[in-house]
């Protein structure tokens, strides 16, 4: 079968970098002048894309794997010194809160204390509300961003408790008490209001600076919503929750060689059958703004569109969950109908099975090779360089792996040889760099490392340890660590293996 020519990437090269990790003055990476700098790294590196994590309003645990929003941005990346340039800000009033203290690390509970009452300065100040352009930006948004701010206003009325835990007639989005609370609340939804505006506006410059560097941005989006969010708030019917609009089924992984419990996330299942009533209308919109949002959109967990594993709410692993059929090809028609001109890559990893190869191949999408499950040393392990196809993505590794440099110096002894036989190599210490050359020399089309792994860090730089809550998404760059020797060095590798 010819695999449609929408779907498949050009052949190329790129980092994975979440905006959280960019360097900036104020604790946490922005949309400011180190995300235009990074950009021209990647330009001057011979890179063709720039991977980020998802971008949305961080909950409990701060991972951007658990929303607030599946369309809405998160306020922390709002630059602070482009509020200073548009007036909104004087630069004491920014210095003068406490960030964190380590350059190299998020401190996610700093910022939640400063950060949005530095926004709030900047909000009180501003006169965007008279102008066209955010008047069409709340048109043109509508349909998420009255349910959203209206949703973050109650958050902060009622002490950033969970909707479930609101009172009865707001949680159940009554008519008369969304009308009062509205009412009630509506100079708080201004302001949550404004925040979107100033996030779609900076992040928009920063992607059309990329598109203009022949940058293609890569966004990746969690498949499930999370359950405290304003998508499952407001989309009720569209979720397994029973009458009290608790969820019956919540999302997970079952047991595996790593894990004797398997992985519990939480999140809501959807309805998939009042999804497909309904034309998978909450899914085309999702879409249709992640493909204004990015170039290249990579759904996290894909196979979860063939089969999902459902867990009964309320138990404590995910040893009792059952396989249940997605909707395969119907989502993926609607998703294809919904995206204009960007592209999809299908996560696709863990076990495999054949309807969602074939899902894959019907719709040209690629899916990923992971060089970290490569050396276990079987030599039909299908993680190895010489099993790709060029409709691949990739990967040294991904947020929830260690760096490279870490994962090699704790592998044992007898998976050394094997990764130092294949990569021809004599010491362990220069397996890092053969792995970073193998993908780029591969027939893979598109090959992504994470920027951990490009400077060749230890394992206190790992992003995500999964199934734990504390100490996560918190690396950063420090200014000044891309340095122009790393950029000749990928420069390199892509001209010698035509990326």
């Amino acid at each position: 079968m010819k695999l449609p020519v929408r779907n498949q990437l050009v052949r190329g090269s790129g980092i994975l970098l979440p905006i959280s990790s960019l360097p900036s003055d104020y604790g946490i990476g922005t949309f400011g002048s180190q995300a235009f700098r990074f950009i021209d790294f990647l330009k001057d590196a011979g890179q063709k894309y720039w991977q980020v994590l998802p971008i949305g309003p961080t909950s409990y645990g701060d991972s951007p794997y658990q929303s607030f929003s599946a369309f809405a941005g998160n306020p922390y990346f709002i630059d602070l010194d482009i509020l200073m340039e548009e007036g909104l800000l004087k630069h004491g009033e920014a210095c003068s809160f406490f960030w964190g203290g380590k350059e190299e690390s998020v401190d996610y509970a700093a910022l939640f204390q400063s950060r949005f009452a530095v926004l709030r300065t900047a909000f009180s100040r501003s006169r965007h509300a008279d102008t066209a352009e955010y008047g069409q930006f709340c048109e043109e948004n509508a349909y998420w961003l009255e349910d959203y701010c209206l949703y973050m206003a109650l958050k902060f009325e009622f002490e950033n408790k969970e909707w479930l835990l609101w009172p009865e007639d707001i949680r159940f989005r009554r008519p008369a008490a969304v009308q009062r609370y509205s009412e009630k609340l509506r100079a708080e939804m201004d302001f949550w209001k404004f925040c979107q505006f100033a996030f779609y506006r900076q992040w928009n410059r920063v992607k059309a600076y990329a598109n203009q560097r022949g940058i293609r941005v890569i966004g990746d989006i969690p498949i499930y919503a999370a359950l405290d969010s304003a998508d499952v708030w407001a989309n009720s019917e569209l979720f397994q929750l029973d009458s009290r609009r608790m969820p019956t089924k919540v999302a997970g992984v079952p047991p595996d060689l790593f894990s004797k419990e398997g992985q519990l996330w939480g999140n809501p299942l959807y309805d998939w059958d009042a999804m497909e009533h309904d034309h998978f209308g909450w899914w085309k919109k999702r879409m249709k703004f992640s493909a204004k949002r990015y170039d290249v959109i990579r759904i996290d967990h894909f196979i979860g569109i063939v089969r999902y594993y459902a867990i009964p709410a309320g138990e404590t692993t995910a040893v009792s969950g059952s396989w249940q059929p997605g909707p395969g090809r119907k989502l993926t028609d609607a998703i294809n109908d919904s995206i204009g001109k960007a592209q999809v890559i299908a996560e696709d990893l863990g076990v495999v099975v054949p309807q969602v190869k074939k899902l894959l191949k019907i719709n040209g999408y690629p899916g990923m090779k992971v060089l970290q499950f490569a050396f276990d040393g079987n030599p039909k392990n299908q993680h190895l360089p010489m099993y790709y196809t060029s409709n691949t993505v990739v990967y040294g590794g991904t947020h929830d792996n260690d760096t490279l440099v870490e994962f090699f110096s704790r592998m044992p002894a007898k998976n050394v040889r094997y990764a130092k036989e294949y990569l021809n190599v004599k010491r362990r210490k220069d397996l890092p760099g053969a792995v970073l050359r193998a993908a780029y020399a591969s027939v893979a089309d598109t090959v992504i490392f994470q920027a951990q792994d490009i400077l060749f860090l230890p394992g206190w730089a790992r992003m995500n340890y999964p199934s734990t809550v504390g100490s996560n998404w918190r690396w950063r760059l420090k200014k000044g660590q891309l340095t122009d020797g790393i950029s000749k060095e990928l420069c390199s590798l892509a001209r010698i293996y035509g990326r």
